[in-house]
């Protein structure tokens, strides 16, 4: 296949999910094999697609749905998948170590080789996401990975709403950032809109103050979990560096998005925007605290 230099084909898969692991891998690996075929060198799934989004309800029989990085029931396979096919696999799923659970991604490159683990790092907690009963606090940092097909970094959904996010992955040198979610409908009763457009919103707006592509992927379907139903809206898209969509789901297809993305045009527009020359890091003290009162001394 003929590629324009500094371009890269990222696909961003928006699936259903059900409560069978083996039926939900297996789905995934499909979805992982048509991105492929359409040219894809980067795909991403959605976050934790092995199971039902079990965090609408806080049950200690759902840790069992956790498993260590090594010696993983599946991250094995994606890992063939990846190095068969030759693609980034950016792999979402949930880690047991030691006493401690995160909500995680590993990075697999082309060639089926781990580049690193990513701990999610703003854990929700409300109705419907009761994440923090599950999950502890990342403690990793974030990651960007140098991958055969571009530096990519990769923020879990929760971190996706977060502009420090976006922003220390581009300070890290990433070339475009991606973000696996679980994200739709909220429980009857509760104040929060149930909106894809502000969420598409937050990150466009990530789009346009880091000069950089976009590619979010979301699961779709009604989950009933102990006994509370939840709609996921789907609507997985890239933006391109200046924040336009260029491609975009509804909220019922099922498959790989994709777009090319044209890595060296959008460095060449990020530099000369100036966003990055003409920021003042000494003078951002505040965002180091969580009142805004920066304490000397």
């Amino acid at each position: 296949m003929t590629r324009t230099p500094g371009t890269v084909k990222l696909a961003v898969v928006q699936m259903h999910v059900t409560d069978q692991l083996d039926d939900n891998v297996a789905r995934a690996e499909a979805h992982v094999r048509d991105a492929a075929r359409q040219g894809a060198q980067v795909i991403l799934l959605p976050e934790l697609f092995e199971n039902l989004y079990f965090c609408q309800v806080e049950r200690e029989e759902y840790f069992a749905l956790s498993h260590p990085l090594d010696g993983h029931p599946f991250i094995g396979r994606f890992q063939n998948l990846a190095r068969e096919l030759g693609v980034v696999l950016p792999l979402s799923y949930f880690e047991a170590a030691g006493q401690a659970h995160y909500n995680s991604l590993v990075c697999l490159d082309a060639d089926g080789s781990v580049l690193g683990n990513y701990r999610k790092t703003h854990i929700p907690d409300g109705p419907g996401y009761e994440e923090k009963y599950y999950f502890a606090p990342g403690d990793t940092g974030f990651k960007v990975w140098a991958t055969r097909f571009g530096r990519v970094g990769v923020g879990i959904c929760w971190d996706q709403w977060y502009p420090e996010t976006a922003r220390i992955m581009m300070l890290q040198g990433a070339d475009f950032l991606l973000y696996p979610t679980a994200i739709g409908s909220e429980p009857e009763g509760v104040e929060s809109p149930n909106s894809h457009q502000m969420w598409q919103r937050a990150m466009v707006g990530h789009a346009v103050s880091n000069s950089s592509y976009v590619g979010a992927a979301n699961r779709i379907g009604t989950e009933v979990v102990g006994g509370l139903s939840q709609t996921y809206y789907g609507h997985s898209f890239i933006s391109d560096y200046t924040g336009e969509l260029v491609a975009e789901f509804g909220d019922t297809e099922e498959g790989p998005l994709t777009h090319d993305l044209n890595l060296a045009e959008a460095r060449k527009f990020r530099a000369g925007m100036g966003f990055f020359r003409d920021r003042r890091p000494d003078l951002y003290g505040a965002l180091l605290t969580t009142d805004g009162v920066t304490r000397r001394g």
